[in-house]
């Protein structure tokens, strides 16, 4: 038996610009951070050459081309597991439209498992460049490429989407205690929204060519919040969230509504400097900078909304039981 722990992210600044449709013509960069709450995928080895998979729903198939679920199927195919296992996903909040990766991070956590099923150790580039040829390339989802990087990789990262459709990977480098302080100043509330990326994530792909400008703006922004990560006082990203969710609005109509601009006006009068919906927009979580004195009249605010604490995660996808190290030759 294989498990694998695989974490989700917030992102930050830069999202949108790691679609290909951008990033191919102007170069992409993205600051996000994986953290504490995580993608599970469990795989079994079976008696008979079946394949059984848990999920939200349960299939039991004879063979891989018979898989409904996309992700597992192409996965199984990438790794060359073809029979004889069961796999089972779990995830610690509601997976399906939360605007935290997660669909990435089953697919990076997939992968990770069943090469780890086969005893085969891979990179995390490997584990990130695969995740998005089956999400992107092969199922054809609209969406782009930071949710796998960040799975893999871990921690709080810098992601530049290079015109040469390559990835170069750069860790924000902050002591510990700094990384702490940063984080003491977010909060993540639950919008009570779920949504599809898919519709999002297309409509706002068809206004690429009309919405550069807006593109490039946020992709400026990246630079100066890691400025303020790394140099300077963190006050400052709250404000540049605020900047980056006023233009993020622009890209398509459907990435806000008028509950979500009600419940971040809400926040901010409350004492909140800034912030975003996670994700796509159009629901999941909404993340909020604030500053811990004023933490409390924001809850008191937000009220009907539930907020998921949560810290840093500095690894990527990882195995955490492997059985075959206890099985006798």
């Amino acid at each position: 038996m294989i498990i694998t722990q695989t974490p989700l992210r917030i992102s930050f600044v830069g999202g949108g610009t790691d679609l290909a449709d951008f990033y191919l013509k102007e170069g992409g960069s993205v600051l996000n951070s994986a953290i504490d709450k995580y993608m599970y995928v469990i795989v079994k080895q079976r008696f008979d050459n079946e394949i059984y998979i848990n999920y939200s729903q349960k299939e039991i198939v004879g063979s891989v081309d018979e898989i409904q679920h996309g992700l597992v199927r192409e996965a199984m195919r990438k790794t060359g597991v073809t029979h004889g296992v069961e796999i089972t996903t779990l995830a610690d909040i509601p997976s399906e439209g939360c605007g935290l990766g997660s669909s990435s991070s089953i697919t990076v956590g997939l992968l990770n498992a069943l090469y780890a099923y086969k005893s085969q150790l891979v990179t995390a580039e490997t584990l990130a460049r695969e995740a998005c040829e089956i999400e992107i390339d092969i199922l054809g989802s609209p969406i782009g490429k930071q949710d796998q990087y960040i799975a893999a990789y871990g921690n709080t990262h810098m992601f530049y989407f290079n015109l040469d459709d390559s990835v170069t990977v750069e860790k924000i480098e902050m002591t510990e205690e700094r990384r702490r302080n940063f984080c003491s100043n977010l909060l993540l509330f639950y919008t009570n929204i779920t949504r599809s990326s898919a519709s999002i994530l297309t409509k706002q792909r068809k206004n690429i060519d009309q919405k550069m400008d807006v593109l490039l703006k946020m992709k400026r922004q990246v630079g100066e919040f890691k400025k303020c990560l790394t140099n300077s006082g963190f006050d400052q990203t709250g404000e540049i969230l605020h900047r980056g969710w006023i233009e993020k609005k622009k890209l398509t109509d459907n990435i806000s509504n008028n509950y979500i601009n009600e419940l971040y006006d809400t926040a901010r009068r409350a004492g909140a400097a800034g912030g975003k919906i996670s994700g796509a927009g159009g629901g999941g979580f909404l993340l909020l900078y604030c500053s811990p004195e004023r933490q409390n009249q924001v809850r008191k605010a937000l009220d009907s909304l539930r907020e998921l604490p949560f810290h840093f995660e500095r690894d990527g996808s990882k195995v955490i039981f492997n059985m075959r190290r206890y099985e006798c030759k």
